[in-house]
């Protein structure tokens, strides 16, 4: 229990050191004119005692495919967290990776194409088991649009 404690630990600083900035960083507006981002939650809660399991996957399998939109500019930013204790069952949440889009439209842009990902994953079978397990581990997910609410100066 303590070993597997201590590799969550491990994991979350890694993933959250794949990112320079908060997400809030990202959250004002530009330059006039400019499209605002688009910042989005996603919350993944893990059957109990396989938190490690789905990190893994998900560095290993779906974090490439967020790096590969950050490259092509859909994406400004991923920052993924963890809390530091839990709350009751009805309430726990695992995970939240937020992404910081660079506008509406861009998060609504086509997926990568399957030219593309078989690029990032030559083994589409392995791919695709993997990505299965990792939904397999999650017992909920939920995606939070969120809306800036501008305050006075």
């Amino acid at each position: 229990m303590m070993r597997t404690r201590t590799t969550v630990r491990l994991l979350l600083a890694l993933l959250s050191m794949a990112v320079a900035l908060p997400a809030s960083a990202h959250s004002q507006a530009g330059a006039p004119g400019a499209p605002e981002p688009y910042v989005v939650e996603y919350y993944y809660k893990v059957k109990w005692g396989y938190q490690s399991e789905f990190i893994e996957l998900f560095r290993k399998n779906h974090y490439p495919v967020l790096k590969r939109e950050m490259e092509r500019g859909i994406i400004q930013e991923v920052t993924g967290t963890a809390p530091r204790y839990h709350g009751t069952e009805d309430v726990r949440w695992d995970y939240r990776v937020t992404i910081v889009f660079k506008s509406v439209a861009a998060a609504h842009a086509p997926a990568m194409t399957e030219e593309e990902l078989r690029k990032i994953f030559p083994d589409k079978v392995t791919f695709e088991k993997e990505e299965q397990r990792r939904f397999e581990l999650l017992e909920a997910h939920w995606d939070l649009p969120l809306v800036a609410v501008r305050l006075p100066r």
